[in-house]
């Protein structure tokens, strides 16, 4: 009986290593442009992930990759855009130009 309970407790640590962790996004207008933190919710960085920003008909305004602390920065656009950080997941993290 205590062998069963090992095993369920054995099983329910080791699936933590597969469940899903979303990523997220936070962004702030800086005098420079905008700089965006990301990553994943259970706190591990996202550096060298892409982030990209579009205007509001899905075009492409600039690309950037994450640096060591998990930061991107991109110049201020004059257009409505978002900022999009797609980890692969069915839900990427948005960030809206109203938000600011």
């Amino acid at each position: 009986m205590l062998s069963k309970y090992c095993f369920a407790a054995v099983l329910a640590v080791c699936s933590v290593n597969v469940w899903a962790h979303y990523p997220y996004i936070d962004c702030q207008k800086t005098t420079q442009g905008v700089e965006c933190e990301i990553g994943f919710s259970d706190g591990s960085d996202a550096i060298g992930s892409e982030v990209v920003m579009y205007t509001y008909d899905d075009d492409v305004i600039a690309r950037a990759k994450a640096d060591q602390f998990s930061k991107v920065h991109f110049d201020w656009s004059d257009e409505e855009f978002y900022i999009q950080f797609d980890a692969g997941h069915e839900d990427p993290a948005e960030y809206d130009y109203a938000e600011f």
